[in-house]
């Protein structure tokens, strides 16, 4: 006993220590970033016209990506379409800037996400207002996408991003057992994003975080449908890169449209996407050209399944907020709902209950529960698929409210909607709605649910939920998707130590996580003598040029000695291969015929 006391007054001691540490605070310094042309209130006299849009055509052809609010139609400005030769400009002052940054230390750039974490605590309402004014979200669904997403992503590198970037040691195996076998993680460079405007902030915020803390630069092009808040939260960045003195255009957001777009494919060292499937695979092809790495986060189609077994209003309140999150100005939610048969009225009566208490309307005109749809004419997208399913067979049993639109920006709202009878036949039930419709549908068996789930070109997620969380976890396993939640929706976005990304058409590579991390690194494979220089590679004497008569011989016992499945065949090639070693004229050449 007393030989356990000393180890366990030093563990105790060291633990106080610890704790006691965690007590003293950062000395973090504080940053300004000018915001007085953002906030509401403070918009100059030429850029307060409710702007409208051309319909049926987009900007592309512009030279100018303009900008307004989509829950109001007030405009908010414009900024330059970048050409091609722009671009690569931009990314070579980024490869300069990368070069000095990757000789950093880990102390700097966890300095770096720590101003950025104090500012974005002390000015949380700023940024989801910022938001709310370019995308129609409201402030609690800007907070829980942008805000909560965003800070755990940070405190998940200051935590643990140096311990995933430092070498990992592997075993070197049987023949090499003389060696130290490392992997290592160098920056790529330049890493090129083009981000979605569904979550404007963090869309930015998460590749900048992995690409800077693992040494690399970043070029972000925003998309032209959130470019004004994108250019905002740009100045929260270079303020926080100043004051640890980071060199400048380590960091660069641009604004544009397709030639911008591929401009930056072309010339950056990975490239990191985040938006349709389409538009995915011309970037896929575009960087065969180059041959450089791609992470491809597209569309969803995500799964709702509901066992019988659950409680259901809480669980109806759930998938309400799961549908809210796609409609329109969140990503892409649940869209497909899968009730067991045998509580699908009450589930039906309980989500319509709470639907019909759901209002949409402009976030600072009122106290609403949705926003406005961020993309011009989407509305009109959402009502043919509501009127596909009522032509095949569906019924609407439930719809929210509207309250404050301006007459410009009706068109940017869309009723939650509830339907029933639906089947795979409708399009809302195969093709990515990105809205406010909840269709649901029946099924059986766990088997049945499981086929339906499947029935799908997308891939990203699902949610299961069932009173047995075995159950929930089975049915789950068997949904081949990239992301699973049991008995709950979305929390892994909030868990920022897993991967995220999916499979078939949702696309494939992963960010965030400890696979995100690494996928912004060259991983170099290292070996090196493990006792140098004491014991040095050799190449044995049978097998030295020229090779002996019984070089082969040496090698089948070599393979069988290191090998073999039975310690006395392998015991006895090593015999044979000592004997051979020992062989005076095993290296010579004698007897071969030229």
């Amino acid at each position: 006993m007393a030989f356990w006391w000393p180890l366990i007054v030093i563990a105790l001691a060291y633990a106080i220590g610890r704790f006691l540490l965690m007590l003293i605070p950062f000395t973090v310094p504080s940053i300004d970033v000018d915001a007085s042309d953002v906030t509401e209130g403070n918009q100059t006299q030429e850029n307060s016209f409710i702007y409208i849009p051309p319909r049926g055509r987009t900007q592309q052809s512009d030279k100018k990506v303009q900008c307004y609010e989509p829950a109001t139609m007030k405009y908010l400005g414009f900024f330059p379409a970048l050409s091609s030769s722009e671009v690569h400009d931009r990314v070579e002052q980024a490869r300069k800037a990368q070069k000095i940054w990757a000789k950093s230390s880990f102390k700097q750039r966890r300095q770096f996400l720590r101003i950025l974490l104090k500012y974005i605590i002390e000015h949380q309402e700023l940024i989801c207002e910022v938001s709310s004014r370019d995308t129609g979200k409201t402030m609690v669904d800007a907070s829980l996408g942008e805000i909560m997403t965003t800070c755990e992503k940070i405190t998940w590198l200051l935590s643990e991003g140096e311990k995933w970037l430092k070498p990992e040691y592997r075993s070197s195996g049987r023949a090499m057992f003389f060696k130290k076998s490392r992997v290592e993680f160098h920056p790529l460079g330049v890493i090129g994003a083009i981000v979605s405007w569904n979550y404007p902030f963090h869309n930015i915020f998460n590749p900048m975080l992995a690409a800077v803390f693992s040494g690399n630069s970043i070029v972000i092009k925003v998309s032209e449908n959130a470019s004004w808040s994108g250019l905002f939260y740009f100045r929260i960045i270079q303020a926080a890169l100043a004051a640890v003195g980071a060199p400048e255009n380590l960091v660069d957001i641009i604004t544009g449209f397709a030639e911008t777009g591929e401009a930056l494919v072309s010339s950056v060292d990975k490239i990191i996407f985040v938006g349709s499937p389409g538009v995915g695979k011309m970037i896929m092809s575009n960087a065969s050209d180059t041959l450089i790495p791609v992470t491809l986060e597209l569309g969803g189609k995500d799964s709702f399944i509901v066992c019988e077994d659950v409680d259901v209003s809480h669980v109806a309140q759930i998938a309400v907020r799961a549908v809210l999150q796609s409609s329109g100005q969140n990503c892409a939610g649940a869209e497909r709902f899968y009730v067991h048969r045998d509580i699908y009225s009450s589930f039906v009566s309980e989500v319509a209950k709470i639907i019909k208490s759901v209002s949409a309307g402009p976030p600072f005109a009122g106290r609403y529960d949705m926003g406005a749809i961020c993309l011009q004419e989407h509305s009109d997208k959402l009502q043919n698929f509501v009127n596909d399913a009522l032509n095949k067979g569906a019924e609407i049993v439930a719809r929210g409210s509207f309250g404050h639109l301006g007459e410009g920006a009706v068109d940017q709202f869309f009723p939650p909607t509830v339907l029933v009878n639906v089947n795979h036949t409708m399009k809302l039930m195969q093709e990515e709605t990105f809205g406010p419709i909840m269709p649901l549908m029946k099924f059986s068996t766990d088997e049945e649910a499981v086929k339906l789930a499947n029935d799908s070109k997308y891939g990203l997620g699902c949610a299961v939920f069932s009173g047995s969380q075995r159950r929930a976890r089975e049915i789950a396993s068997q949904i081949h998707c990239g992301v699973a939640a049991v008995n709950d929706f979305a929390s892994n976005y909030m868990c920022q130590s897993l991967p995220f990304g999916g499979v078939k058409d949702s696309g494939f590579g992963r960010f965030a996580g400890v696979e995100g991390l690494r996928a912004c690194c060259l991983v170099k494979s290292v070996v090196e003598d493990r006792w140098w220089p004491y014991i040095k590679t050799t190449i044995p004497k049978p097998i030295q040029y020229p090779v002996g008569e019984n070089g082969f011989e040496f090698q089948q016992s070599l393979v069988e000695a290191l090998y073999g499945l039975n310690i006395w065949d392998r015991l006895q090639a090593l015999i044979n291969v000592l004997k051979i070693l020992s062989e005076k004229n095993s290296g010579s050449s004698k007897g071969r015929k030229d």
